[in-house]
C-alpha cells in the first residue's frame, strides 16, 4: 500500500493531488493511505464500462473539468454493477465491488485476487455504493429489489458486508438513485432520487442504520431529461459532493455541491460535449 506523506499545501493543491493519485491507483490497482480534511467528500474521479467492456478513467483537474480518459483494463462484460468504495475514511479508493448479471458480487483492492461476498444479487435492479450510510466501518451498499423495497448492507471495511437490512419500501417509484458523499454539510452521507415524473429528492442520511434516512425534501424539477444520474464524489475540488448527469446525446453536466440542504446543487455546467453514451456502467 503507498504511503502519501509530507507537508500539507493548501487545500485545492492537496485535493487536486489527491485526485491524480487516486486516478493512478483506478489504473494500477494499488491502494493509498492520505490524509483526508474532515468533512470532505470523496475523491474517486469519474470511470465508465463501455458496450464492449473497456474500462476508461478520468481525473478531476480542480476546476469541474476532467482528463483526457485513460484505459485502464478490458474485458469487464457481464456486469451490472461496479462501485468503487473508501473503507478507512481517507476520501480515497481503496477498492470496488462487481456484481456479475449472475448474480454473485465480488470485492477487489489492489493486486489481491477476487473476493466473493455475495451471491444472488440478481434480485436487484439497483445497487449504489453509498460510503458510510449506516454508521458501520466501511463503505456500505443499497439496494433495490423490483418490489420497490430497500436494502442496506453495511461495510466491515475490508469489502465484505453484513446480512441485508430492510430500510424502506416504495421506491419503484424512482428511476435514478445516486449518493455517496454529504450534500447538506453535517457529515453524514446522503441520497438523491429522481421519481418517474422527473423530480429529484433529498434524502438526508441519519448515521443510524435502522433508520438510515429522514424524510425527503423536493430538490427541484425537470431531471428526466437525463438517463443517469451519478454521484461521483468531489469533482471540483471544494470539497464537497457533486452530482454528474447525462443526458440522450451523451453530453455529461456537472452539478455541484454547495453543502445547503435547501439548494443543494449549483447550476448545470458542460463538462462533456458528446460521446458519454458510449458508457452502459459509471464507477
Amino acid at each position: 500500500m503507498a504511503k502519501i506523506s509530507g507537508r500539507r499545501p493548501g487545500r485545492a493543491a492537496t485535493r487536486l493531488a489527491a485526485a491524480a493519485i487516486t486516478a493512478a491507483l483506478v489504473a494500477t490497482g494499488a491502494s493509498a493511505a492520505f490524509a483526508a480534511e474532515p468533512g470532505d467528500a470523496p475523491l474517486f474521479g469519474l470511470s465508465g464500462v463501455d458496450a464492449s467492456g473497456n474500462a476508461y478513467t478520468y481525473a478531476p483537474q480542480g476546476d469541474g473539468t476532467l482528463s483526457a480518459r485513460v484505459k485502464i483494463d478490458s474485458g469487464w462484460t457481464g456486469l451490472a454493477f461496479v462501485g468503487q468504495v473508501d473503507n478507512n475514511a481517507d476520501n480515497i479508493a481503496d477498492g470496488r465491488w462487481q456484481l456479475g448479471t449472475a448474480g454473485n458480487i465480488y470485492y477487489y483492492e489492489g493486486n489481491s485476487p477476487a473476493k466473493k461476498i455475495g451471491y444472488g444479487w440478481d434480485t436487484y435492479n439497483t445497487v449504489v455504493s453509498v460510503g458510510q450510510f449506516g454508521g458501520g466501518e466501511g463503505g456500505d451498499l443499497l439496494t433495490r429489489d423490483d418490489k420497490g423495497d430497500i436494502y442496506l448492507y453495511l461495510g466491515y471495511g475490508d469489502g465484505t458486508v453484513t446480512k441485508r437490512l430492510k430500510v424502506g419500501y416504495g421506491w419503484d417509484i424512482y428511476t435514478q438513485i445516486a449518493g455517496n458523499g454529504d450534500l447538506d454539510g453535517d457529515g453524514r452521507n446522503d441520497l438523491v432520487a429522481r421519481d418517474k415524473a422527473g423530480v429529484l429528492w433529498l434524502y438526508k442520511g441519519t448515521g443510524n442504520q435502522k433508520a438510515p434516512y429522514a424524510k425527503r425534501s423536493k430538490i427541484g424539477s425537470g431531471w428526466n431529461q437525463y438517463n443517469n444520474l451519478f454521484a461521483a464524489g468531489d469533482l471540483n475540488m471544494d470539497g464537497r459532493t457533486d452530482l454528474v448527469a447525462r443526458n440522450e446525446k451523451g453530453e455529461l453536466y456537472l452539478y455541484a455541491g454547495t453543502g445547503n440542504a435547501a439548494a443543494p446543487y449549483k447550476a448545470k455546467a458542460l463538462i462533456g460535449t458528446s460521446g458519454w453514451n458510449t458508457y452502459r456502467l459509471f464507477f
